[in-house]
């Protein structure tokens, strides 16, 4: 037995000193294979006596178990030493910060930003919202608004119209809101209050005007409405809006089908290279217009004007955004562009509210 007394220790060494599987499996080979030394020994076993074989088997089996027990141990040594040098290179800093949740990296566009603005504004006074839809009847968009057929004023709105009905009457894309005050005061009766956000549509297009763009316009109908009021209206607005303590504005005398007196608003300014700055300056910028309500008007909604009068006033919503928050160019408005979004859009959870501030 001094052959397992000598090799023992030498198969140990050899597997102690594998640097990698590939050698530990060469080691294995030179010991346990078909032609190794380990096996060599168990083939002896054949031609012992039964007395050699029971005193010497139970020694090679040990030296073979042993072996075994020693490679599977070096081997998990490699297996674990070669996972540490991995995991030392492909190292993951999980100290990085983690992607912003849709709430946070999510924005709401300028546009409803803005609406939402107006609401909290002439809902303080004591507004409602009213909607209509987007496609209109000739009547409501236009005859009812004192605009009959071939009056001059048809010509400036550009009308996208339908193709005509079988009774050759056309439907068309509203080209203000106008046609919700109509429908108001055809369903209500006054006292009418009521602001109409939404969208309008026109053929044109350039840096300041889109085929689609929104307008906002409030109709005040009661028996003693006036001018003064309209005026105080408009102020308060355009202070809370711009969110300035003090405006000016100058009403100029204009003319719509539609008002009768009816007035060009113009506010105070200071206009630098970049920028509009409300509430100071000598510059003046129109922002609106509006009027009394035509008795025309009145007329064609059932309404006596001697009995009732009230005023109006429309603005464009996308301009009177870009005049708040210094954007120079329209389009972009409509293009869905994630990055212009990014950068001018809103946080969805701040809220405009008159106590905590608009735009805050």
């Amino acid at each position: 037995m001094s052959d397992i007394a000598t090799l023992e220790p030498q198969i140990l060494h050899d597997i102690s000193a594998a640097s990698d599987e590939a050698a530990l499996e060469a080691v294995r080979v030179a010991a346990l294979g078909k032609s190794g030394s380990v096996s060599a020994l168990l083939r002896t076993l054949g031609s012992m006596t039964p007395e050699e074989r029971k005193s010497k088997g139970p020694l090679i089996n040990g030296l073979k178990d042993r072996v075994t027990e020693a490679m599977t141990a070096r081997r998990e040594a490699l297996k674990n030493a070669t996972l540490d040098a991995r995991l030392n290179t492909e190292r993951v800093d999980v100290t990085l910060p983690l992607r912003d949740t849709p709430a946070e990296a999510g924005r709401i566009h300028p546009i409803s930003q803005v609406i939402d603005e107006l609401t909290t504004i002439f809902a303080d006074m004591g507004l409602a919202v009213a909607e209509g839809p987007d496609i209109e009847t000739d009547d409501l968009n236009f005859t009812k608004l004192n605009i009959p057929e071939g009056h001059p004023a048809r010509e400036m709105h550009d009308t996208f119209f339908f193709n005509p009905k079988p009774d050759g009457s056309r439907l068309l894309l509203r080209t203000h809101t106008s046609p919700v005050q109509i429908r108001t005061m055809l369903s209500q009766k006054p006292p009418i209050r009521v602001i109409i956000p939404g969208r309008t549509y026109r053929v044109d297009s350039d840096q300041t005007h889109t085929p689609m763009f929104h307008q906002v316009e409030g109709l005040v109908i009661d028996k003693s409405s006036h001018l003064g009021h309209l005026k105080w209206i408009l102020e308060e607005f355009c202070k809370a809006f711009f969110e300035v303590d003090q405006v000016k504005m100058r009403f100029r005398p204009s003319f719509f089908p539609f008002t009768e007196p009816s007035l060009e608003a113009d506010i105070q300014c200071r206009k630098g290279k970049d920028e509009v700055r409300f509430g100071e300056g000598e510059d003046w910028l129109e922002i609106l217009g509006c009027g009394m309500v035509h008795a025309n008007v009145m007329r064609n909604c059932g309404l006596d004007p001697d009995e009732y009068q009230g005023f109006a006033w429309g603005m464009g919503i996308d301009r009177i955004a870009m005049l708040k928050y210094g954007m120079p160019d329209l389009r972009p408005f409509f293009e869905a562009d994630v990055r212009w979004l990014s950068h001018y859009g809103f946080r969805p959870l701040d809220l405009p509210t008159l106590a905590g501030g608009l735009s805050s």
